[in-house]
């Protein structure tokens, strides 16, 4: 498949059937994996599109990209689409955040967690989110380390207008698909030991490693270039 040339209806459905058998071996069914459609740089038009095509859930980067683009995307009236924060929050665009996204991935710290969760308290709302962890263990990645993901679970689980939903992570750069499996285990292993009540959503695998990451437990995957091509940003 040339992800140039092809339609994105076309790329979405071959990305399907890649999650589908992904997901066999292990029992599960392609719907146990939500597809989260990462929409940087991705112009409103195109994600229109892709609504169109039957796509639900969106994942952006950047708040303030999100609050420009959003309100250009045009609406199905069978369709209401989840927005994701996926990029790196900072404290001060909490409240911003909380009135945006169904689902924030990137609490990575208590004060964070303590932002949003007043944020949404003062909306009557409760927010969902899950704890980036680093899997890499460089500083220039954002995430808690894997050694205190459990721990920083345990306090964001206790603030009140906070819901935690699980955990996300992605590979070390650099690293191929099937080089990353050990990372995505071992994330899928802390996952794991969360309560019940937490353990909803594992979101990793991306565009060049979203199989593997299937393979080994995630149910949310995050697809940028090979649903929407290769862009700039």
């Amino acid at each position: 498949m040339n992800e140039d040339d092809d339609s994105l209806a076309v790329r979405l459905t071959a990305i399907r059937e890649r999650i589908a058998a992904a997901a066999r071996p292990s029992g599960r069914s392609a719907d146990a994996v939500q597809l989260l459609a990462v929409t940087k740089t991705v112009e409103a038009a195109r994600i229109t599109e892709a609504i169109q095509a039957g796509v639900t859930d969106f994942g952006e980067n950047y708040v303030q990209e999100a609050r420009a683009k959003i309100p250009l995307v045009q609406l199905l009236e069978s369709v209401q689409p989840r927005w994701h924060l996926i990029g790196h929050l900072q404290s001060n665009k909490a409240k911003y955040s909380v009135e945006l996204f169904s689902l924030i991935h990137s609490v990575d710290n208590y004060q964070l967690a303590q932002e949003l969760g007043k944020q949404a308290v003062k909306r009557a709302a409760t927010q969902a989110v899950l704890i980036e962890v680093n899997l890499s263990g460089s500083e220039k990645r954002a995430g808690v380390p894997s050694s205190g993901a459990l721990a920083l679970a345990e306090q964001v689980a206790a603030v009140p207008g906070l819901a935690l939903q699980g955990f996300m992570g992605m590979a070390p750069w650099g690293e191929c698909a099937e080089e990353a499996r050990r990372f995505f285990a071992g994330l899928r292993g802390l996952w794991e030991r969360l309560p019940d009540q937490n353990r909803h959503i594992l979101s990793m695998g991306m565009s060049g490693d979203f199989e593997v990451a299937v393979e080994e437990g995630a149910t949310m995957v995050r697809i940028g270039t090979a649903l929407f091509g290769r862009r700039g940003g």
